[in-house]
């Protein structure tokens, strides 16, 4: 196996494609510095997977990409590829040439590929184990590498011994290992703790779970006796009630016939109030008509007052006018006589004017005559010397046109003998490649059919591989919601807790004295934790509650007294308690008709939950406020009651008693009484997702064990696919390559019959060309002599038409001032005749207006005193009205007296009629909360039994027993069943369920952590099998080095001792010191060699390595720099050696390294910052010397 070729193309300096084709032996790469030498190397790194940018010399992996010149733009991705010869197979894959590339963009996006089919990095990595290729082997060594091995710790020269003794793929497969390793361990870790916590679970829950089924007993015959006893005494309450209601009938039919004749009443007094009404309006309207017609009448009188001014102003206007129509007619004659005096200047001055105009025109008849005659000389010597200038550039081009045909013939004969030679040898060529093409059609269509078989078994696994994952993901996605509603239930969940526990949202009193529950006896708690209430009452009880919400529950008065001692001690502030012994239902509600209304949801007392102790305590506090569902309902009913209730609606409004109202939005959302429910739910709900998150766990475990065997066949089909495709891009490259040899050989030979007719044309075309160019120059020289006798000759005559022109010139400017000064006076006179012409049209404009103004101001006189005479007129219209409407007025006045007497004895009646009503209303109110408190016993039983057992009136019957008849009876054996159930203590029902699933739990989890330990026993067994073999295989191969390192020391320094040995500590981590006694010297470290001796050292084990395990190909860059001349000899001469089993490619600057390669690469810099090719065979070119000799 060897390197055949290098394909490089955007990679830092090399802007364009450059193709490096190599053979076995050494080829070398030379070029001054900066010309892109050391890119090769860096390339060839990179493509093997580099992925270190300092490494690669750069700040990032963009850098690698042609960043533009000033003459070029940046290319937009970088690409090497290197083809390798594998005939012998010596890499693991069928073909017997391996195409390796990579490309990168400058996006970001990467890729490689391998026979033109994509691939990973570890495909490549894998592909070149063991072989010294790789971006870690021995294959490409640099400066940096050197270094390494000279200055670097023993520590870090590790990876070149073991890729050397080929132990680098166990090592992989070991660190792979020990990754599984470290997960198992953590996995386990986890398993072990969820174990643990699960058996501090389990006894106690046991325990828990036959407590709750000896309370569920109990709890199922205390049951059945208070339902029989609820039975009884809701018989007899119903009875009683029946007796009220018919009292209630007879007193609300009395209620009824006095409503109907006091509504007949009402109807009578709002018809009475509405005439009333109308004789008021009546009344306001004749006033404001009367009022309208007293202003119209002063309104007038005005007019006229403001006429009679207006006609005084008017004669005073007309005296005006007539004096300044006397001093117009004075002025007019004035402007008249002036007008013709200026008439007369401008006679005079246009006669003169006209002399003077002719005078000018004649000098400059005379002056333009001699002008044109100087003109056309100075025309005719400018177009003479233009031509001889036209001539001399003609002559100058025609002789650099015959120049250069006598360089282009002579390069066209040469180019003529070149084009026939390759045409003899294109045909030779055409016929070889025909052939081949053939050869890689037929392959070509055997690796489609081997194609199409694959990709037909990979669809049908692919299908199936997409239903398990498509499951997983759905499975994925439920664990994430599971998980997700968790997390937030537990956050929620611990934030209520907090919330709870320092009692957020109370007063500093009430915290302070809740901080010594613990300590003082008889505290226990504030109203919102003793209370609880549906979600949808919370809010109607705590408005109902207000500022109670935050009193503090005691046993006794003395434990509140002991409790106010202790905020005054402290100035804690202030609180409010409530002693259990001095709080009852004091106050009960007698209104229970008012719970029968619509929207009515109860008492607030029975929409709450508590212990039976607090029973009085709620009473209390809410026995009297009413719930309703919306406010429209609230008021309504507050309406019909006379605003004698509390009232409170689900949304939080209050109706107080006495008709105030309170409501809004609510600042916060502290909702004190509604925490304790929130925890329940908030644990309630975390249960629930911890079991859901476990379900989904084992279905993922199980779709991805499914989905693993699937992933197997479809890598398995992929593996094939991929070697196929391989296959097939191998030949059709192939077939591409000879196609393409086939097309450029076929254009080129076109391209050589078309150039060698076209240079045969061009000979002849520059001979006829030459000959004519002759016969041009002749002519111009000829013209050119004439040309230069006539310009002498117009000169000399330009000379005498210009000194006749100047007197004439003098002559006309003396005549333009004469004519410029008499055209400046006539224009003035011409402005002062304009100006008094205008001054006369003002003063005729003048007089026109004030004799205009006269007769208008008699016309406006007239006028007025016509208006004044009808304005006079309304007057007297306006006040014989007046007199009409303080008529009807008073008319209107006695009518309304008589109206408001009937509207007070219609008052009188319904008062007397009200008084009736109220008496009736009072009774029927009596009657009504006697069936309150009786309706109030049997809910407080219906809700009992329903709070208890969620048992109804109509579900307790078939508890019925007809033999349990007494009340006593029944009253003994619920006391019992109670006393038992007290004895049990706190009971967690909950705990059944909670047993069974931890011990299905505990179970699973146990199988779990038994697979684990087995799994982590495997991984430390491959470990230790691993870490056997390579400590072996390292023993053997560190040996065989050593010795050889020492062979080729004496080698390449003329004698002397070098020696490898091993730091203390691991074999397979230890460092590994390099010692050497170059000859004559004493053993020492290598940092007591000179610069020369170190490199040399390094080489010597470099070859040692070569020649014990050669890698197909070395690429070296410049590592012999710091090697003398006849050091840099005895390198050269090593590297023949070693050509044998592998392939060099040497960077240099060194003359003798140069000398001793097969081939040189020469790389230049033309163009700045653009690195380009030159090859040199040196081979060929030493036979042809000897041949020529």
């Amino acid at each position: 196996m060897y390197l055949k070729s290098i394909e490089i193309q955007g990679f830092k300096s090399f802007a364009n494609k450059i193709i490096f084709e190599f053979h076995n032996g050494i080829t070398g790469i030379v070029g001054p510095n900066g010309s892109g030498k050391s890119n090769v190397a860096d390339a060839v790194r990179w493509v093997l997977g580099e992925q270190r940018v300092k490494q690669l010399r750069g700040g990032s992996m963009q850098d690698v990409i042609f960043s533009g010149t000033e003459t070029r733009r940046p290319q937009g991705f970088a690409y090497v590829a290197i083809t390798l010869d594998n005939s012998d197979h010596q890499l693991a894959i069928e073909y017997d040439e391996v195409t390796v590339s990579r490309r990168l963009y400058r996006s970001g996006e990467s890729e490689y590929l391998i026979n033109g089919s994509a691939c990973r990095l570890k495909d490549i990595n894998e592909l070149f184990y063991d072989t010294g290729i790789g971006k870690e082997g021995y294959s490409i060594i640099g400066q940096g590498q050197i270094d390494k091995i000279l200055s670097g710790k023993p520590e870090e020269r590790r990876e070149l011994f073991d890729e050397a003794a080929g132990i680098v793929k166990f090592k992989r497969r070991k660190s792979m290992a020990q990754k599984s390793l470290e997960d198992e361990k953590q996995n386990l870790l986890r398993v072990t703790d969820i174990l643990a916590e699960l058996e501090k679970q389990v006894g106690p829950l046991r325990r828990q779970s036959e407590s709750a089924k000896e309370y569920l007993r109990l709890r199922e015959e205390l049951k059945l006796y208070d339902a029989n006893l609820f039975l009884l005494d809701s018989e007899q309450i119903r009875e009683q009630i029946r007796e009220m209601e018919k009292k209630g009938n007879i007193v609300c039919q009395d209620m009824e016939e006095s409503k109907k004749t006091q509504e007949a009443m009402r109807q009578d007094y709002e018809a009475l109030a509405e005439s009333l009404h109308q004789m008021e309006e009546q009344i306001r309207e004749s006033r404001q008509q009367w009022n309208d017609a007293n202003m119209d009448q002063s309104r007038l009188e005005g007019q006229i007052n403001v006429l009679k001014e207006q006609i005084r102003a008017e004669h005073m206007q007309r005296e005006h006018i007539k004096n300044r129509q006397e001093t117009i007619e004075k002025e007019l004659a004035n402007k008249k006589k002036e007008k013709e005096q200026v008439s007369q200047r401008q006679q005079e001055l246009l006669e003169e004017l006209a002399i003077a105009r002719a005078c000018l025109e004649e000098a400059e008849q005379k002056k333009n005559r001699q002008q044109e005659q100087v003109s056309a000389l100075e025309q005719k010597i400018e177009r003479d010397k233009a031509c001889m200038m036209e001539l001399f550039h003609e002559k100058a081009s025609l002789n650099a046109r015959w120049q250069r045909y006598e360089a282009m013939l002579e390069q066209v004969q040469v180019r003529r003998a070149e084009v026939s030679q390759r045409l003899l040898r294109a045909k030779t060529q055409e016929n070889s490649l025909d052939l081949q093409i053939q050869e890689q059609k037929k392959e070509l269509e055997s690796a489609d059919e081997k194609i199409k078989e694959i990709l037909e078994e990979k669809e049908t696994t692919k299908s199936i591989l997409e239903e398990l994952e498509e499951e997983k993901r759905k499975c994925n996605r439920r664990l994430q919601e599971a998980q997700h509603q968790y997390h937030a239930n537990a956050t929620k969940l611990e934030s209520l807790k907090n919330i709870a526990e320092r009692y957020e949202g109370y007063g500093n009193s009430i915290r302070r004295v809740m901080e010594v529950k613990d300590r003082i006896r008889g505290i226990h708690g504030v109203v919102a934790d003793l209370v609880s209430s549906e979600k949808q009452y919370e809010t109607a009880i705590e408005t109902a509650l207000g500022g109670s919400i935050q009193n503090i529950v005691t046993d006794s008065e003395e434990t509140a007294k002991q409790l106010i001692a202790y905020l005054k001690k402290n100035r804690y502030g202030r609180a409010t308690f409530l002693p259990l012994t001095s709080i009852g239902n004091k106050n009960a509600f007698h209104q229970m008709e008012a719970l029968k209304e619509p929207g009515v949801l109860g008492l607030a007392h029975t929409l709450v939950k508590a212990d039976v102790q607090y029973e009085g305590l709620l009473k209390y506090l809410l026995g009297r406020v009413v719930v309703v569902d919306t406010i429209d309902h609230a008021i309504a009913l507050a309406r019909k009651y006379q605003y004698s209730l509390r009232i409170v609606t689900l949304e939080g409004e209050l109706l107080n008693a006495g008709g105030s109202m309170t409501g809004g939005a609510f600042k916060n959302n502290s909702n004190l009484l509604g925490r304790r429910r929130e925890i329940e739910e908030m644990e309630q709900n975390c249960k629930k997702a911890v079991m859901e998150v476990e379900k989904i766990q084992k279905e993922i475990a199980l779709g991805e064990e499914l989905l693993q065997v699937q992933k197997e066949e479809l890598d398995e089909i992929r593996k094939q696919e991929q070697d196929a495709y391989l296959e097939k891009n191998t030949k059709h490259m192939a077939m591409e390559q000879l196609e393409k040899k086939k097309a450029d050989l076929l254009d080129g030979t076109s391209d050589l019959v078309r150039e060698n007719r076209q240079l045969e044309e061009q000979i002849q075309e520059i001979c006829d060309s030459q000959k004519t160019l002759q016969e041009e120059m002749e002519t111009y020289q000829d013209d050119q002599e004439t040309l230069q006798g006539q310009v002498e000759q117009s000169s000399y005559s330009l000379e005498q038409e210009r000194a006749a022109r100047e007197p004439l010139n003098r002559q006309v400017s003396e005549a333009q001032l004469q004519v410029a000064g008499l055209e400046q006076n006539r224009n003035f006179l011409s402005e002062t005749m304009e100006r008094m012409k205008e001054e006369e049209q003002r003063l005729l404009d003048e007089k026109t207006t004030l004799e205009d103004g006269t007769k208008n101001a008699k016309d406006a006189v007239k006028e007025k005193e016509q208006e004044i005479e009808q304005i006079s007129q309304k007057i007297q219209e306006r006040s014989t009205q007046q007199i009409v409407l303080a008529e009807r007025a008073k008319e209107q006045e006695e009518q309304k007296k008589l109206a408001e007497e009937k509207q007070r004895h219609a008052v009188e009646q319904r008062e007397h009629l009200g008084n009736q009503i109220n008496g009736l209303d009072k009774e029927m109110f009596r009657l009504e909360s006697q069936k309150e408190k009786l309706e109030e016993r049997l809910n407080s039983l219906v809700s009992y039994m329903w709070n208890e057992y969620e048992l109804s009136l109509q579900t307790a019957e078939a508890l019925r027993r007809d033999e349990w008849r007494e009340v006593s009876f029944l009253r003994q054996n619920v006391e019992e069943r109670k006393e038992k159930i007290r004895g049990l203590g706190h009971v967690n029902v909950q705990a059944i369920e909670d047993f069974r699933e931890v011990e299905e739990r505990y179970t699973f989890m146990k199988t779990q952590h038994d697979d684990l330990v087995s799994a982590e026993n495997a991984l430390l067994k491959v470990i230790e099998e691993l870490d056997a073999g390579m400590r072996k295989q390292f023993e053997e191969k560190f040996g065989e080095i050593r010795a050889e390192f020492d062979r080729v020391f004496r080698e390449m320094f003329g004698g002397g001792h070098g020696e490898l040995e091993l730091m203390d500590g691991d074999i397979l981590e230890t460092g590994i010191q390099i010692i050497s006694q170059p000859p004559g010297k004493k053993l020492q470290n290598m940092m007591q060699l000179s610069g020369g001796e170190k490199a040399l050292t390094a080489i010597a084990l470099l070859f040692a390595i070569q020649n014990l395990k050669p890698s197909p190909f070395c690429l070296l860059d410049e590592i012999e720099a710091a090697l003398d001349d006849s050091n840099v000899d005895r390198f050269a001469k090593y590297l023949h050696k070693l050509t044998k089993h592998t392939q060099f490619i040497v960077i240099t600057h060194r003359r003798g390294t140069m000398v001793s390669a097969d081939r040189l690469y020469g790389i230049t810099m033309q163009e700045k910052g653009v690195s380009t090719l030159v090859s040199v065979n040196l081979i060929e070119e030493e036979l042809d010397r000897e041949n020529a000799g």
